[in-house]
């Protein structure tokens, strides 16, 4: 609990990550009240708090309103297109999270790494994996494998010619298996894995394509393996990834 207290005694850093905190997962927006509010810090700090987080692009202004930026999430991009992305993506995922139970992730490639940019939440059945901004190695996750698999030959050996983390022993590690694996997946359309990431963990994932069959992103769901069979909801996946990818290209004009 942060009290008065806390609030006289913590580090700058310590405020800005208290920022950070109050947002959500649904994308929201925030006016500074509500976010000092959530904060539990002085209105006057989270104002000059967030005008140097909005200079700096960690924060993103519209009105009165302050949204997550995009330098969290590490894109080479403008604020705009991961905002787009998340808004038209979050009733995708909130339907396919009903018709699964299950929580549903997007989440796009940033280096060697998936970074997860909206998370819906299923059945609690298992504590949270990933959050909003955070990072997991893109071989050993059905994310990153939907991803790269319809990503250039390139980009593909560039991640393949590092160091692959074996994060269980169920971790693809060997560059020549996971290649193969992402010409099947290729094939499918859609990316399963269990417990490569996790353990107890299972997932399926679809990329999210533009109208030149570039991915943008990529879609999940995901659970503990006694509630999720991937091959099962698969379809649903690759259902959901198609539809974002058909918004995503009606919203762009193309």
């Amino acid at each position: 609990m942060r009290t008065a207290s806390w609030n006289e005694s913590v580090s700058v850093l310590d405020r800005v990550t208290a920022v950070f905190d109050a947002f959500g997962e649904q994308d929201e927006g925030l006016g500074v009240s509500e976010l000092a509010r959530r904060a539990n810090l002085p209105k006057s700090t989270v104002s000059r708090i967030a005008a140097d987080l909005v200079a700096q692009r960690f924060l993103d202004r519209d009105g009165d309103l302050l949204y997550l930026g995009i330098r969290l999430f590490e894109l080479g991009q403008t604020v705009e297109q991961p905002r787009t992305l998340r808004r038209l993506a979050l009733p995708v995922m909130s339907e396919l999270r009903d018709i699964t139970g299950q929580t549903v992730h997007l989440a796009v490639l940033e280096g060697a790494d998936v970074v997860f940019v909206a998370i819906v939440r299923g059945q609690p059945t298992a504590s949270p994996l990933a959050r909003i901004g955070g990072r997991l190695p893109a071989h050993s996750t059905a994310l990153g494998k939907a991803i790269l698999a319809f990503s250039p030959t390139a980009e593909v050996n560039r991640i393949t010619t590092g160091e692959l983390e074996k994060r269980t022993t169920h971790t693809i590690s060997d560059p020549a298996l996971l290649t193969r694996e992402l010409v099947g997946i290729r094939r499918l359309g859609a990316a399963t894995e269990k417990e490569e990431c996790a353990v107890g963990r299972a997932c399926t994932a679809s990329p999210i394509l533009d109208h030149g069959g570039v991915p943008v992103a990529a879609i999940s769901v995901a659970g503990s393996i006694a509630d999720l069979d991937p091959d099962r909801v698969a379809p649903a996946v690759r259902a959901a990834a198609m539809t974002l990818g058909r918004r995503l290209s009606s919203d762009r004009g193309v």
